[in-house]
């Protein structure tokens, strides 16, 4: 069976970085490792990870185990909320390198911005020089909103290079993908699948799957990478990791884009990390 084909994007400093990749939020275990096995036997490069998920060893078995050479792969990880601060930023990415296995990440990122502890921009000031220190080669955020990034590079002038917010067709969040893109950072999206809003069964996304004759997956994960999106699905079905990542055949147009658009819930549907914080 071929190797998958993968698009890419760039990051700031032009390394390329892929559009599709594997997300693992609930695979643990041998099961976990071998799913994460097996993404990466299939082509799969980016592996999205994290502290808070528990299962950092698992990820790093199932690249062992996948006789993909560890420099080939890049492996995200975050900085669990109960890990913020200036020293506690530090051990907790030298904890996923301990789990995971390896000498550095590709890329880390803050988990949540959690505003209740104040403590945001002590942490982005430890991945800076974690980053210069070589643990981690890339470094950014997740469910940050634009006015909380801002804070960091207004701060620090530092601008993270990567942005991981929920996002689907369901959640556009046409603003912050355009506050992304004026600042030069990769939109990242979880949930590109919209499990969580009931995406897949909602009429305008079967009906553009049927007229190209893709799965509602595949037509949420094109129109996300079309808008050079970075999307991690998860699956641990080897056809459907395969299936995930091979979006080639799948040309949308306006019309398709025009249903696909109806289907956005609006900003106020997505989590709002004002409000919500994860530990």
């Amino acid at each position: 069976m071929s190797e998958l084909s993968i698009p890419t994007t760039a990051l700031a400093d032009g390394t390329p970085f892929p559009l599709i990749g594997f997300g693992t939020s609930s695979m643990r275990g041998t099961d976990g490792a071998d799913a994460v096995a097996q993404a990466l036997r299939a082509g799969y490069r980016l592996v999205d990870t994290a502290a808070q998920y528990g299962n950092e060893a698992a990820v790093g078995q199932g690249l062992r185990d996948s006789g993909v050479d560890p420099d080939d792969a890049l492996i995200t990880t975050k900085i669990a909320g109960g890990d913020q601060g200036r020293e506690a930023t530090r051990e907790g990415l030298l904890g996923s390198l301990r789990r995971l296995g390896l000498p550095r990440v590709a890329l880390t990122l803050i988990h949540w911005p959690n505003p209740s502890r104040g403590l945001a921009l002590d942490t982005w000031r430890t991945l800076i020089d974690l980053r210069e220190e070589g643990l981690t080669q890339h470094i950014g955020v997740s469910n940050f909103r634009p006015e909380q990034v801002e804070e960091l590079i207004d701060a620090t002038g530092v601008v993270p290079e990567v942005n991981q917010i929920q996002l689907s067709p369901a959640l556009a969040r046409p603003e912050a993908v355009a506050f992304h893109r004026e600042h030069g950072i990769v939109t990242e999206a979880w949930g590109p699948l919209g499990g969580r809003e009931g995406l897949g069964g909602q009429f305008a996304l079967r009906k553009v799957a049927e007229k190209h004759g893709a799965s509602t997956s595949q037509i949420s994960l094109r129109w996300a990478i079309d808008q050079g999106i970075v999307v991690i699905p998860k699956s641990q079905d080897p056809t459907r990791q395969r299936a995930n990542a091979t979006l080639d055949g799948i040309a949308l147009d306006d019309q398709d884009r025009a249903l696909l658009a109806s289907l956005d819930l609006g900003e106020d549907a997505a989590w709002d990390s004002r409000e919500h914080e994860e530990w």
